[in-house]
């Protein structure tokens, strides 16, 4: 997606560690337009795969997975880091390192709004390690769905979460913006 990678290459920081900084695009601020232009490539790539909902986590997927929902007319559900009082009855839980926070997140999801049987798009801001990825498939096959795909904004092809995806799941995992390396102040960013 050119306009994303433009703005990656202009206004992403490698602050090291392999975080990549792009807060003026997805992770503190948003550009309504992009993100649209975010979710209609989504949805432009996942067009022949059956999809009944989307799953993110909050609360960087969220955009680009509500985006997307939008094209694919389909309901949107994320995955809470904390249990609200209103969160009542059965859940799906399980837990990711979180590369920016340190330690373990929670991700739970309300057992009422995964179905069995339902198609099920993973739709997220990073995959890096792909840790996280593999914590909302495991919810999705704890729900007793089918995981349909997983699309990414930024893929770090360099932490090996594409592979870690792969060797457990045999499904079509799509990024919209590749980054193949981060050194200093160089960030790579590929021609999609």
């Amino acid at each position: 997606m050119k306009a994303l990678i433009e703005r990656i290459r202009a206004e992403g920081v490698h602050l090291g560690g392999g975080i990549l900084k792009v807060d003026s695009i997805i992770n503190h601020q948003l550009d309504p337009s992009l993100m649209a232009n975010m979710g209609a490539a989504f949805a432009e790539r996942f067009a022949g795969t059956p999809v009944d909902r989307i799953l993110t986590a909050e609360i960087s997927g969220i955009a680009p997975a509500l985006m997307t929902g939008i094209e694919m007319n389909v309901p949107v559900v994320y995955a809470r880091k904390r249990k609200p009082i209103t969160m009542s009855g059965p859940v799906f839980l399980e837990t990711a390192p979180s590369h920016t926070k340190g330690g373990e997140t929670l991700l739970l999801v309300s057992a009422e709004f995964l179905r069995e049987g339902e198609n099920v798009l993973i739709i997220d801001d990073f995959l890096a390690t792909g840790k996280t990825l593999l914590a909302l498939s495991r919810i999705v096959l704890s729900a007793k769905a089918n995981l349909a795909g997983v699309g990414v904004v930024v893929e770090k092809t360099f932490e090996g979460g594409r592979a870690a995806m792969q060797e457990k799941y045999n499904v079509p995992i799509h990024a919209l913006a590749t980054i193949s390396a981060m050194e200093g102040d160089f960030i790579s960013v590929l021609d999609n």
